[in-house]
């Protein structure tokens, strides 16, 4: 198989704008995000697609392969699918532009999936970790999933799920941790489908594969992704960066 990471990278963002060209100790958020994705060694090539010739030239400046979006895109899959139609290429991994510290480890538990997937039953690979605090639980921004007895994904939601009618009958209740990867044709298919009421409604693209019969199976992990949301995320950053 030949596997690519792509990392979309828009430039404005509403709640931290330009954020990916914020400095974080001497190199962009961006080149940063880059840079950690090929040093896992993972892939056969890494990507970042964008809107911005800033980061267009951030990334190609300092050696890294940058491609540019045609089109304005309502989402990541969106913007991955229109750049990677034409490369030769089996499985795609989505990485976040704004997590300059995404780990190897849960990279490779994605990419396991397609690994152990001979009859290709599985359209696209995610993670999720346990979460027991209520107020995690009950947090819209902390998207939860809930899954089959083989890991495929039922739904997702901003809501509670399931929700606890009958306490103590051992719910475990799971957050999507957005780290994908994709068979090409699952993203080609989803560029071409149009957004229906669920995705349109919870504002989660993944919805879209799952209304339209895509199978998504979900890893368990214990990685939680360190993201740069806001000025405050960008400051805790650099602090972590003088610790490493």
């Amino acid at each position: 198989m030949k596997i690519i990471a792509v990392i979309p990278a828009r430039y404005a963002s509403t709640r931290f704008p330009a954020k990916l060209m914020q400095d974080l100790g001497g190199k962009t958020v961006i080149l940063r995000t880059y840079e950690v994705a090929v040093s896992t060694k993972l892939f056969d090539d890494v990507f970042v697609v964008t809107d911005s010739d800033l980061i267009f030239d951030e990334i190609v400046s300092n050696g890294g392969k940058a491609i540019m979006s045609i089109k304005e895109h309502e989402s990541g899959s969106d913007r991955i699918a229109e750049a990677i139609a034409d490369l030769d290429v089996d499985i795609v991994v989505n990485v976040q532009g704004d997590e300059p510290f995404t780990e190897a480890e849960p990279l490779a538990q994605v990419l396991s999936v397609f690994k152990n997937d001979p009859d290709r039953k599985v359209d696209l690979a995610s993670l999720m970790r346990e979460i027991t605090d209520e107020d995690e639980i009950n947090n819209p921004n902390n998207v939860k999933v809930v899954v089959d007895q083989s890991q495929f994904a039922l739904y997702f939601s901003r809501s509670v799920i399931p929700y606890p009618r009958e306490k103590n009958v051992g719910v475990r209740y799971f957050q999507h941790i957005g780290i994908y990867a994709f068979r090409k044709q699952a993203l080609l298919d989803f560029y071409s489908l149009p957004m229906k009421s669920l995705e349109a409604s919870e504002k989660l693209e993944q919805l879209r594969y799952l209304e339209f019969g895509k199978r998504i199976k979900m890893v368990e992990t214990t990685h939680v992704g360190i993201g740069i949301d806001t000025a405050e995320d960008l400051e805790k950053a650099r602090m972590m960066l003088k610790d490493i």
